[in-house]
């Protein structure tokens, strides 16, 4: 493999402290896009002001982003769901335009961050790359206008992977991380009638993914971010209880959760039985390809 230089925004989140590392040690050289006073290997930016280093944008074989408002936070909130969706539309409109704008024939590629909620509740129906979006929950709605703050480079001719993430499993961060908390305390359990799809990865292989769709040099357009085996809710509420040996007795009733949850309840009630038919297409094999092995190596302590 020839080493890539690679741009990366969102470095200093959850998954891009995994994803920095990984390409590193494949020989890439990669380039921090920071909020603060650059260090070596740093560049400064500010994508609410619209400031970013061109040429080195320009000059970079991959652009990552990954960067945006952390999805926890108040659903109640009309501030933190601005902040939300500004945040992703703000970074990725100005590195889709400034890849856009590169002078000669190459453009660089650019891998963006979106969300398996891009889908929308559609109950047991199963899903790949080519379903269609429903709804308009609050995270369907911030896919929706993120992934179109991603055209003006595909519309320019560049290579443009839009990764629809699910909920990445480690007890280290959320959603595991208070799951497993609460599981272990004996208060763990379905949520509504439990038979909604809810869809998982583990972060060694979202790692593993998007390392393979940063190198790959014909990846495109949407990709899976999920296990190939997409669970209902009750099978996870079992899994994890098994995991964590303990009872998983409780139901938290649907009205109760849309009580509580606010904005957020169609991300916990809705269903997605999604297939990452785009990896499985490229030859990615997974190393946790069901609930048990991403709930073991997700709870495995590092």
């Amino acid at each position: 493999m020839t080493p890539l230089h690679v741009v990366i925004a969102g470095s200093s989140g959850y998954l891009g402290q995994s994803l920095v590392p990984a390409l590193r040690e494949r020989g890439h050289e990669v380039t921090r896009l920071v909020r603060r006073e650059a260090g070596p290997g740093e560049s400064t930016w500010d994508p609410q002001g619209g400031v970013v280093d061109e040429a080195l944008v320009q000059g970079a074989d991959v652009v990552v982003n990954l960067a945006g408002a952390p999805l926890i936070g108040n659903p109640h909130s009309k501030s933190w769901a601005r902040a939300v969706l500004d945040s992703r539309r703000a970074t990725t409109g100005l590195l889709a335009a400034t890849v856009a704008a590169a002078p000669g024939p190459r453009l660089p590629a650019l891998v963006n961050a979106s969300g398996i909620s891009w889908y929308g509740d559609h109950g047991s129906a199963p899903l790949t790359e080519a379903s269609d979006t429903r709804g308009h929950a609050l995270l369907t709605r911030v896919c929706r206008e993120w992934e179109a703050a991603a055209r003006p480079a595909s519309e320019a001719g560049a290579r443009v992977v839009l990764l629809r993430t699910a909920p990445v499993q480690d007890r280290r961060h959320p959603p595991l991380q208070q799951q497993r908390l609460l599981f272990t305390a004996g208060l763990g359990g379905r949520l509504g009638g439990g038979d909604q799809h809810y869809p998982l990865i583990s972060l060694r292989d979202w790692v593993g993914a998007a390392v393979l769709l940063v190198e790959h040099p014909t990846a495109s357009g949407p990709v899976n971010m999920c296990a190939p085996v997409t669970p209902t809710n009750a099978e996870f509420t079992r899994a994890l209880a098994r995991q964590v040996h303990r009872p998983a007795f409780f139901a938290v009733p649907a009205p109760a959760i849309r009580l509580a949850a606010g904005a957020m309840a169609a991300e916990v009630l809705g269903s997605l039985d999604v297939r990452p038919a785009a990896l499985l297409g490229l030859g990615y094999e997974f190393a946790d390809p069901d609930v048990d092995a991403v709930l073991a190596t997700g709870l495995a302590r590092g």
